[in-house]
């Protein structure tokens, strides 16, 4: 199972709730600490390690960097990447934040506009997904093919994802009171057994998404109008400042290894599996294909992999903003991503799509 149907959308920690109950010494001891404790000065084998924090398990959304990892593509920037993994009771933007890692990756873009609006210095760097998969599922006898067909329907959604169907509702002036919604977990029984008319999920994950057989109709939001990027990296303000040079470097590698990934799509999913046995096989090729469709676009075949779009960024502020779920102010772009990195390592990154 991905543990992304849980938590498609892991809150952001703010500011304040991060601090909060921490005095004196407790709380100095999870803040910026400069050299004292800094991943950018870990070394070894003489290579510079760099943690990447995840806001989940680990699963096929970090094929091209384990691929990148097992063909040492990060030994040849002098890296040596390690994978802290998150879950629903680990706060990933706050490791980042104190300096436990060095950057981080989230399932989805409104967790860094979140966390920046808060007030934590965190940017991102480069795009995982360029579209997001996240889906709203159906059934051929009862379809929701466009967002008119939710009138009347029963969705069931993670508590989570439920702004997104929020926004999705406000941008087609449709009515919230004419939607019920169903907090429910990754299961999609109750599509099945008619519980609900609608469950939401993403369309990489094959294991969930089996269960439903060839009867499935999506919608996806994405082109239901709320475009949101998926797996996005981030960095802090001050690594990005003080250790460019090393995401330059993070940043190339990952890319020939989701380039080797596109190419080599059976022998990278092996690869993937053998690292995390967790895994399973069958499943992993069945997802490969769809997983890639996100990965390598038309954005990227022009610009590269990872590339981002400052126009789909503004695009989500405005999303959010409408919807009052800023903590603070209103975020800008440019507080809330860089493209720097993206130029500096711009003839290196793959364009497939």
């Amino acid at each position: 199972m991905n543990d992304r149907t849980k938590y498609p959308f892991e809150g952001s920690v703010s500011r304040r709730s991060f601090l909060a109950g921490m005095t004196g010494a407790a709380a100095a001891a999870v803040m910026p600490m400069g050299a004292m404790l800094n991943p950018r000065y870990s070394k070894a084998s003489g290579h510079t390690v760099m943690n990447m924090q995840l806001g989940w398990i680990v699963t096929n959304g970090q094929l091209g960097e384990v691929v990148a990892s097992e063909l040492g593509y990060y030994a040849e920037e002098n890296l040596s990447l390690e994978i802290t993994a998150g879950g629903p009771n680990v706060d990933g933007i706050a490791n980042v934040y104190a300096e436990r890692a060095q950057l981080g990756q989230v399932s989805s873009s409104p967790s860094i506009m979140m966390a920046r609006a808060a007030g934590l210095p965190i940017k991102c760097i480069a795009a995982g997904y360029q579209e997001h998969p996240f889906t709203y599922f159906s059934l051929k006898d009862n379809p929701v093919n466009e967002p008119k067909d939710l009138i009347g329907k029963k969705v069931g959604t993670n508590g989570t994802a439920r702004i997104l169907l929020q926004a999705l509702l406000a941008q087609h002036d449709i009515p919230e009171s004419e939607v019920e919604v169903l907090v429910i977990g990754s299961n999609m029984a109750p599509l099945i057994t008619g519980q609900v008319d609608v469950v939401t999920g993403w369309q990489t994950n094959a294991s969930a998404l089996r269960t439903l057989g060839d009867e499935r109709v999506d919608m996806r939001l994405w082109d239901a109008g709320v475009r949101l990027y998926a797996n996005p990296y981030y960095a802090t303000d001050d690594a990005i400042e003080n250790d460019h040079d090393q995401l330059e470097g993070f940043i190339r590698a990952t890319a020939r290894g989701w380039g080797w990934a596109y190419e080599n799509r059976e022998k990278a999913v092996e690869i993937l599996v053998n690292r995390y046995p967790n895994l399973n096989l069958e499943n992993e090729l069945r997802a490969v294909d769809a997983i890639m469709d996100y990965v390598f676009t038309g954005t990227s075949k022009a610009n590269g992999w990872g590339s981002m779009e400052k126009t789909k960024w503004q695009d989500q502020i405005d999303t959010y903003a409408a919807l009052g779920q800023f903590e603070g102010s209103v975020p800008t772009v440019e507080d809330i991503m860089t493209d720097s990195v993206l130029k500096a390592t711009s003839s290196s990154r793959p364009k497939f799509g």
